[in-house]
């Protein structure tokens, strides 16, 4: 039974999942905005926002929990979320990514994501 599940699946098993939401933060994180359908875009905004919470704390615990997260063995979009995202968002208490509805285009309803 799916009773209290209310996270969708995207059609993928769980460590499917995981890898396609950290793909799409680093791709948000480094061009700030991206263009993927409205349920990944739905589903990638908590992921996103709770890593730029996190991030605007700005210790070395912090550093730690946002890259065993993301999983990215490289530091260049965790500097970049730490040194200029997370600075950009100190004062706001959350809702640091817009979704901007583009409509059905080859039978999926797309969106774009964006940091405001």
């Amino acid at each position: 039974m799916q009773h209290s599940k209310n996270k969708r699946t995207l059609g993928r098993s769980q460590g499917q999942r995981t890898a396609l939401l950290r793909g799409l933060a680093l791709s948000l994180f480094k061009h700030g905005k991206i263009t993927t359908t409205a349920a990944k875009a739905r589903e990638l905004r908590p992921f996103a926002e709770r890593l730029i919470t996190t991030a605007k704390k700005d210790t070395v615990a912090a550093r730690r929990t946002v890259a065993t997260t993301l999983g990215e063995p490289s530091d260049t979009a965790i500097k970049q979320l730490f040194t200029s995202i997370a600075p950009k968002y100190q004062d706001r208490p959350g809702g640091y990514t817009r979704i901007i509805k583009l409509g059905r285009t080859d039978g999926k309803d797309e969106a774009v994501i964006e940091l405001v």
